[in-house]
């Protein structure tokens, strides 16, 4: 029987092979101002979506283009993959080499397996619910960092930021505090980058399931911790403000964004 981690890596190679070769020559379009979409983020989500139903048929599959971006619109019971078939868009249609793949199966608000796959360097990222997370099957942790003024930090923001947002005031508050932050502008491997150690805490202004799910596993399993803001347990249906740290930072950094939470947008 093919297992579940093993259906996700194959599916994440695939669209990310996908991916390179056709990077420099895609056809882009808006979804909605400042939020691009590309023909790669179709068929990349197209090889994926065809991969697992031809293994499970009987799973749900969640894309975020074949969704429309509405992930209420699919019930949460059940067995239910959530997938981010381009996560970086906006550096992939510039070319710039950074972009991932991300994929994770749920059962309800349970995060079973996930993994996010940076196709240029060949890494990916994986975890099993219990078992730990990998980078290309050799073991990751988090970071021993323990204070924020020695951590180097990863953010989100949504698409469109204007002058007068209250994400633009929560970073410029939050800054200072940081020893450097970086908008990598894949929210999936910032997470990644958490749970390997590489950043020390990642935070997200608004999240879609598929934005944060695979990541969220990473985190856990790599001995760190995600939640809301306000340190309530993240569901990860909800949309809710993302903080994913070390644990010895988890805490300070929450207290330092709470009230910062925004609410993601329909588009």
């Amino acid at each position: 029987m093919v297992s579940y981690i093993e259906t996700c890596q194959r599916a994440l190679r695939a669209a990310g092979k996908m991916l390179i070769n056709k990077l420099g020559n895609v056809d882009v379009r808006q979804k909605a101002p400042s939020d691009l979409v590309t023909d790669a983020d179709i068929a990349a989500e197209r090889i994926i979506v065809d991969l697992i139903r031809n293994a499970f048929p009987e799973h749900k599959v969640v894309g975020e283009e074949e969704t429309a971006g509405n992930p209420r619109s699919v019930s949460k019971e059940g067995y239910c993959w959530v997938v981010d078939p381009l996560d970086g868009t906006t550096n992939y249609a510039h070319g710039v080499p950074h972009f991932s793949v991300s994929l994770a199966l749920l059962h309800g608000r349970d995060l079973l397996v996930g993994g996010v796959f940076d196709p240029l360097r060949d890494e990916l990222f994986s975890a099993v619910r219990g078992e730990g997370a990998c980078l290309n099957g050799r073991p990751i942790r988090t970071s021993r960092i323990g204070r924020m003024s020695d951590a180097l930090t990863g953010i989100g923001f949504p698409p469109r930021v204007n002058e007068d947002s209250p994400d633009l005031r929560a970073f410029l508050k939050a800054v200072a505090h940081f020893q450097g932050v970086r908008r990598t502008g894949s929210a999936a491997l910032n997470m990644a980058y958490v749970a390997a150690g590489r950043f020390d805490a990642a935070w997200s202004y608004s999240t879609r399931v598929w934005d944060m799910a695979a990541g969220s596993l990473l985190v856990g399993e790599a001995g760190g911790e995600v939640s809301a803001p306000n340190g309530s347990l993240l569901d990860p249906w909800s949309g809710q403000f993302l903080v994913a740290a070390t644990a010895s930072l988890h805490q300070e950094i929450a207290r330092l964004l709470v009230g910062t939470m925004s609410t993601p947008s329909d588009d």
